[in-house]
């Protein structure tokens, strides 16, 4: 397994930290990942493993306001900025693997990013992989949080709280959480623009979810208390033959954290293989 670091800077003077693993070997084919709220490309180094030895790519990119990346935690200016910087991270994949099949892989807010991405900019990829997305939470957040969201997202969009994630839903695995709890490059910031265009979005994904236009491959955790796995059933069932549901009953939101995920990698390489014959 070949490591690589790279970056570049955004429109608006940002640079934006990237990371790649590659097996020794020409890839057979190159899977582009989108990180969730307040974690890192960095927690995907045993999904990076596992691609690389069934000889695909595996390139991820921390999003602005994350991890190694620039921009103020937890804040982002748009939906469309963030677009913007999934759009120049493709191209950085096209450029560094011209010939091979390219996949876009979102987990959580990354998840509905990548839905959005298919959804809005119809790209040229073999398909698109979205587990947890973040389609409608599994909770019902406080009324009074949501309307002073919506008063501060336009008067004061880059104020930034705590977004009062309950770690404990992220996996059933106690090691997990200590490490997400330990780890220095994750945060908890969520500004109010932020946090009414993730919820926005979302709803914007269901009710446009029979134009997706790619594969898609969508998984979810039937026992996930941060997303809601109820909205990825619905957005399946619109979405129609393009779209593979899979959920998995009893897990947490980070599938690929669960005790069981050798099977769940599995899974996932069992559908990517097969799009990949899908298109010789």
């Amino acid at each position: 397994m070949q490591h690589f670091e790279f970056e570049w800077q955004t429109e608006d003077g940002l640079r934006l930290y990237a990371q790649g693993w590659q097996p020794e070997t020409e890839p057979r084919g190159v899977v582009c990942l989108v990180h969730g709220l307040g974690e890192h490309s960095g927690r995907y180094t045993h999904l990076a493993a596992f691609l690389n030895r069934a000889g695909y790519a595996l390139l991820a990119f921390d999003l602005r306001g994350h991890g190694k990346s620039e921009g103020q935690r937890g804040y982002a200016p748009s939906y469309e900025v963030l677009l913007d910087d999934i759009a120049n991270f493709l191209a950085e994949a096209a450029e560094r693997y011209p010939d091979r099949p390219r996949f876009l892989y979102g987990h959580s807010l990354g998840g509905t990013l990548v839905i959005e991405y298919a959804l809005c900019r119809r790209p040229q990829l073999a398909g698109v992989i979205a587990t947890g997305p973040l389609l409608r939470t599994a909770f019902e957040p406080p009324a009074w949080k949501l309307t002073l969201a919506k008063i501060m997202r336009s008067a004061w969009p880059t104020l930034a709280l705590s977004n009062e994630l309950d770690r404990q839903a992220l996996s059933r695995d106690p090691e997990v959480v200590r490490a997400y709890n330990d780890d220095p490059l994750v945060h908890d910031r969520l500004s109010a623009r932020l946090g009414m265009d993730m919820l926005q979005s979302g709803l914007w994904a269901l009710e446009h979810a029979a134009e997706f236009p790619l594969p898609l491959l969508l998984v979810h955790g039937g026992a996930d208390r941060l997303t809601s796995a109820q909205a990825s059933r619905e957005f399946a069932a619109q979405a129609g033959e393009v779209c593979t549901l899979k959920i998995w009953d009893g897990f947490y939101h980070e599938i690929h954290n669960e005790p069981e995920q050798a099977q769940v990698f599995e899974y996932l390489l069992g559908w990517l293989e097969s799009n990949l014959r899908n298109k010789q």
